[in-house]
């Protein structure tokens, strides 16, 4: 019987691992198959708190794990295919077998959504963006593309004009999802324009983004702009498949944790990082509720334990 198995490798999964490793429960990480979670595809990250010089986000993912791996965690490359909850415990199936959990962290993330055309992966990270807040300081008096008609492309819209000088906001449909107020606020910033109903055809460049071809969903003609970033806010996809019949999820599939706490409406499991924060999105408060859901697991542990 473990005491805390913990699914997802990034800034939470990883947090988390620190934590119940240095409690003395020995954590099992499944990492999945995209270890190091998202922020793997940043070229570079500035905002991550103790590193003033910019830090490769693979490379950033890569020290955290070291941290976790010398207080004891164990890893399993490998997805998770199954959990079911037995009792007081979990069962936890994998391609490499069954095992046996008294907790389980769920920090599976939530991945961007992409706009799924070819060129579009050969920049991601070089250009190519799903986060204004972590990247848009890259582009300081750069012209640059915001994807999207809801209130995230609004709201990336209006702060990256913080730093660009120029933002085009490129959506498909000629009508827009996002609140009238905040619509309101990106028409009267100067520095926005609008290519409507346009989607991106093709994303242009050759070490970095330098343009795309926009097609008009109307009338069929392509367009090309020049551009030295794209923002894609289409929304994000919470990773919650494997806890849908354990968890309570909102509208959009976040998981929704107890007031002032990781816990879910499932005794013994927590959800940390970006599949329970449909909000901020941040490597740094992804690793905070990481510490959170740790701590939470302990008590949790020690309660059940003395009750025993």
């Amino acid at each position: 019987m473990e005491n805390v198995v913990i699914i997802g490798s990034g800034p939470a999964g990883l947090t988390a691992a620190i934590y119940t490793a240095r409690a003395s429960l020995s954590p099992i990480v499944y990492e999945g198959a995209m270890p190091g979670g998202q922020l793997i595809v940043s070229f570079e990250v500035e905002n991550f708190p103790g590193f003033p010089e910019p830090q490769h986000g693979a490379t950033l993912m890569q020290n955290i794990k070291k941290q976790a791996e010398k207080f004891g965690t164990k890893f399993k490359l490998e997805d998770v295919q199954k959990i079911e909850k037995i009792n007081d415990y979990f069962e936890i199936t994998s391609p490499s077998g069954t095992i046996q959990s008294k907790t389980i962290i769920a920090a599976t993330g939530a991945t961007a959504r992409r706009l799924n055309i070819p060129s579009e992966d050969k920049f991601y990270g070089r250009g190519v963006s799903g986060c204004a807040t972590c990247d848009g300081a890259f582009f300081r008096d750069k012209e640059v593309l915001v994807i999207g008609g809801g209130n995230t492309a609004m709201e990336d819209a209006n702060f990256l004009t913080r730093f660009a000088r120029k933002v085009t906001i490129v959506h498909r449909r000629d009508y827009l999802r996002a609140a009238p107020a905040e619509v309101e606020k990106v028409k009267n910033n100067p520095k926005v324009e609008w290519l409507i109903p346009y989607v991106v055809d093709e994303i242009l460049g050759d070490q970095s983004v330098t343009g795309a071809i926009l097609k008009n969903r109307e009338t069929g003609q392509t367009l090309q702009v020049n551009c030295d970033g794209i923002f894609v806010a289409i929304g994000h996809e919470p990773q919650t498949s494997l806890f849908e019949n354990l968890v309570d999820l909102d509208e959009d599939n976040f998981i929704i944790t107890k007031a002032k706490s990781t816990a879910t409406k499932t005794h013994g499991l927590f959800a940390a990082g970006d599949v329970m924060d449909p909000i901020y999105k941040q490597a740094v408060t992804a690793a905070g509720t990481g510490c959170m859901a740790a701590i939470d697991a302990q008590k949790y542990i020690e309660k059940t334990n003395h009750n025993s």
